[in-house]
């Protein structure tokens, strides 16, 4: 009863946007198989699904795609939960004294919905102002990316990019807006091909009125090369 209980709840949420924390959902035992390991599990699985949906896996295109699915979702879609694959952030001495924001836009976002595990497509535009450090640019898409290559809301996503570049710079004053599609609302459901997703957050200097729109403005530039 229990679990009939559990099931009516979970579905009664239908398609409403939830999200539970700023932190991705593991278990304590997430790490306990190797990749090679999680690889055949998640084959079997992905095979038993074809099979339950009527499939012929004996068919020369079919054949194959169990094991090509379950090495998409570990080494790259979800690639972003192996904390070994965490980007290393060196940071370096801002000699140069630049004491205005960076802004990195139109960072590439690929990420899935966790909630019916289809494509999150978009933008992200990052920004921070320097207390002393910088980052190398070509850092920032990779933190962009890692957090993306994992189970999503647009929301965590957003947050736990600029909370990761605060650690790295050792600064709060950071910014991140994401403006991304997301196929669950575009390819099924209300199937809206229109309508995206923009999330923002903004942290200290950023939260002050004329530096966040300053921050808006520069992402707002038609950029063409």
């Amino acid at each position: 009863m229990k679990i009939q209980n559990n099931l009516h709840e979970i579905e009664s949420l239908g398609d409403d946007h939830i999200s539970t924390s700023s932190d991705t959902p593991l278990r304590k035992d997430a790490f306990i198989l190797n990749n090679d390991e999680k690889i055949e599990i998640i084959s079997d699985d992905v095979r038993h699904i074809m099979e339950t949906l009527g499939l012929d896996l004996s068919d020369d295109s079919l054949s194959g795609t169990p094991r090509r699915v379950a090495k998409m979702f570990v080494n790259e879609i979800f690639g972003g939960l192996d904390p070994k694959k965490k980007p290393k952030s060196s940071t370096f001495d801002n000699k140069y004294k630049y004491g205005e924001m960076l802004v990195e836009k139109n960072i590439t976002v690929y990420s899935t919905c966790e909630h019916h595990l289809l494509p999150i497509v978009g933008r992200a535009h990052v920004a921070y102002i320097s207390n002393g450090t910088v980052v190398g640019l070509s850092k920032m898409n990779r933190i962009v990316d890692y957090f993306a290559k994992r189970p999503q809301v647009q929301e965590r996503l957003t947050i736990q990019i600029v909370k990761e570049l605060q650690e790295v710079l050792n600064t709060q004053d950071v910014a991140c807006v994401i403006d991304a599609k997301h196929l669950c609302v575009n390819s099924r459901g209300i199937r809206d091909i229109e309508s995206s997703t923009v999330t923002s957050e903004f942290g200290g200097k950023f939260k002050e009125e004329t530096v966040k729109k300053e921050f808006l403005s520069y992402i707002a530039l038609d950029t063409k090369f």
